[in-house]
């Protein structure tokens, strides 16, 4: 059984907007110094910001290039829905609000449609 074409371009137009967000994030991080210093703020070591951002990256091509297993994509949605329960509580942590974690809530709804749409498009038997 085919997927629709609203699916698929569906599953498209979210899955890049989510990579796209997931890579400035990982290019921050390893780039931008006020990024370096927010993870220190949170009390995050700074091997763990490069380590992220190289994850990041990973799960990116993982999402977006079509002959990737889908065990492997599974794994990818799994990282990044783990990181961003995560940004959110170490926020959270600090007593910081909206303005600090909005981003990630907001991230992991583009997230939650690219699942949506990729576990439509793996029950119509589509190759994404």
């Amino acid at each position: 059984m085919k997927a629709s074409k609203g699916v698929v371009i569906g599953f498209w137009i979210a899955t890049v907007l989510f990579a796209l967000q997931m890579s400035f994030t990982a290019y921050a991080q390893l780039r931008l110094p006020q990024v370096a210093e927010e993870f220190a703020r949170l009390g995050f070591p700074a091997y763990f910001r490069i380590e992220l951002s190289v994850a990041k990256f990973a799960g990116v091509i993982a999402l977006v290039v079509p002959m990737v297993p889908a065990r492997l994509k599974e794994w990818a949605y799994a990282g990044f829905a783990i990181t961003l329960v995560s940004a959110v509580v170490a926020h959270l942590a600090v007593g910081e609000g909206v303005e600090a974690w909005g981003w990630a809530v907001v991230t992991g709804v583009l997230w939650g449609l690219s699942y949506f749409f990729f576990r439509r498009l793996h029950a119509g038997a589509v190759a994404v």
